[in-house]
């Protein structure tokens, strides 16, 4: 498992030289890329969202494009469209920027629901269909998702069938004074604009995913992942529970946190570390309980103190 552990270290590294203080934002959004899986970030404006995913995508030698999430966003802005191309008397695929490795959805929440939907099958199948033709994406292909809190002007909410298809939803906070004076000082000497290397290929992810696939994972642990999750659905400030691809998501994210660090083996610390980015965003509450304050976060971690750990 050595590989994916010093690849990971190795992007970390260079993460670090521009993004201070965010570390569980890097390790949660490395796991779910190296599973396969793509990343809701929500926070308030000025996070350094946006700086993340851009860095992110230099210190990898893939493909990139990011797009401003407008409310006047069209469906064929971001698939791409057909034209007729009056040498040829034919149509012709204009591909649009999903054609891509790595693809940032920029404020996703701040474009209508029509074009927001326009993601479902890209981020299910790895495909784009445009008036009946269907396109396979190339691997890898990860989206990362940046929003605002739903209660700021000019927000749509995600529909539940796209939310759903993140791997994990992460919450992006405030860096805290200490981090936010070494932020002053790399604005003060320029620092911030240094360049990062290029640290990982193609190449390197697939390796990465092949060692992952190979990490072995007990009985035991997938018990624990089917009960935490049926208890989701259980939960009496519970609307609706986890999907299966909640389970799935849960399995193969803890398959990757294994191997990253340095095992073979799936332990139930992986699945308890992986509970609230995997989990949160697949349950909603009944409306008296968010009435009440209660928090997506506070219901998973009841549960986790509920459910027997394995031995």
């Amino acid at each position: 498992m050595g590989f994916t552990e010093s690849t990971v270290k190795r992007i970390k590294n260079e993460l670090q030289k521009i993004v201070i203080n965010q570390d569980n934002l890097t390790d949660m959004s490395l796991i779910a890329m190296l599973s396969g899986g793509h990343v809701l970030i929500e926070g308030v404006p000025g996070l350094a969202k946006t700086l993340w995913v851009k860095t992110l995508a230099r210190t990898l030698n893939v493909d990139y494009k990011r797009v401003q999430f407008t409310s006047d966003l069209m469906p064929s802005d971001i698939l791409g469209t057909k034209i007729f191309n009056m040498k040829e008397s034919d149509f012709e695929l204009r591909k649009g920027p999903l054609y891509t490795n790595l693809f940032l959805a920029d404020e996703i929440n701040r474009t209508p629901p029509k074009t927001q939907s326009a993601l479902l099958e890209v981020m299910e199948e790895r495909s784009i269909t445009i008036d009946g033709e269907t396109h396979e994406l190339g691997e890898p292909f990860v989206v990362f998702a940046t929003q605002n809190p739903i209660e700021y002007e000019g927000t749509y909410p995600l529909p539940e069938a796209l939310v759903d298809r993140f791997m994990m939803k992460l919450l992006i906070t405030y860096p805290g004074p200490a981090a936010e004076k070494d932020i002053l000082r790399m604005y003060d000497d320029g620092t911030i604009h240094s360049s990062v290397e290029q640290v990982c290929s193609t190449e390197d992810i697939v390796k990465c995913r092949e060692e992952i696939s190979a990490v072995r994972v007990d009985e035991s642990i997938c018990d624990y992942i089917i009960t935490i999750v049926e208890f989701t659905r259980r939960a009496h400030v519970v609307s609706i529970g986890s999907s299966p691809r909640g389970s799935i998501a849960t399995l193969l994210c803890a398959k990757t946190s294994a191997a990253i660090n340095g095992r073979d083996y799936v332990i139930p610390d992986d699945v308890r570390d992986l509970a609230l980015p995997v989990l949160r965003h697949r349950i909603i509450l009944r409306p008296e309980a968010e009435i009440d304050g209660v928090k997506t976060d506070e219901v998973i971690e009841n549960i986790l103190t509920q459910v027997k750990v394995p031995r």
